[in-house]
């Protein structure tokens, strides 16, 4: 017999249910469904790498990347 369920796991009590499954991994078969899309307002994640990049130079006043070199 098998049981299919939807956990929304953005509360504390899903999450606690899903780490829970997690640790019969030999009865226990999870499947995380990828978002189709972005949420408004977020970027993506070579968006945010870019970004911290950035910052890190202005910080630092050259990019690290290069170890300063041109």
């Amino acid at each position: 017999m098998t049981v299919t369920a939807n956990i929304d796991i953005s509360t504390p009590t899903g999450r606690k249910l899903v780490r829970e499954l997690e640790k019969h991994k030999r009865v226990v078969q999870l499947t995380y469904n990828e978002p189709v899309e972005l949420p408004e307002g977020s970027i993506t994640l070579e968006e945010g790498v870019e970004e911290f990049w950035k910052h890190l130079e202005e910080h630092f006043g050259f990019d690290l990347r290069t170890n300063g070199k041109v």
